[in-house]
């Protein structure tokens, strides 16, 4: 059952990031281009499954997001605004597809198959 609530909470965190991000006006195709940029975070994991892990869950945290989207709106840069809800988005969608963290030992591993 908790794994169905965290993919519920990332469809809705994925629709809540695409509504917002559209009602402002934002280009679609800039969305659809950016969507699947923060897979790039899984190439540290060329170098292992450490430093992958690493690496990747840094980019799938709502962390830095939400930092940009905080600095977007505080310093008027529409630029970081808009990435963040891309990001936003992208992360939902992961979560929304069961797609979680990653523990060091495989890829595979994620937070969502040990709920």
């Amino acid at each position: 059952m908790t794994r169905l609530w965290i993919r519920l909470e990332g469809l809705l965190v994925l629709a809540a990031a695409t509504t917002i991000y559209f009602y402002n006006d934002y280009s679609w195709w800039l969305f659809l281009l950016l969507l699947l940029v923060p897979d790039v975070f899984m190439i540290g994991y060329v170098a292992n499954n450490k430093l992958g892990a690493l690496i990747y869950n840094v980019g799938h945290t709502y962390i830095i997001p939400m930092v940009f989207l905080a600095a977007g709106y505080v310093l008027k840069m529409e630029v970081l605004t808009l990435i963040s809800f891309i990001w936003i988005a992208h992360i939902g969608m992961d979560r929304m597809f069961g797609f979680g963290l990653k523990y060091e030992t495989e890829f595979k591993d994620t937070h969502l198959q040990r709920v």
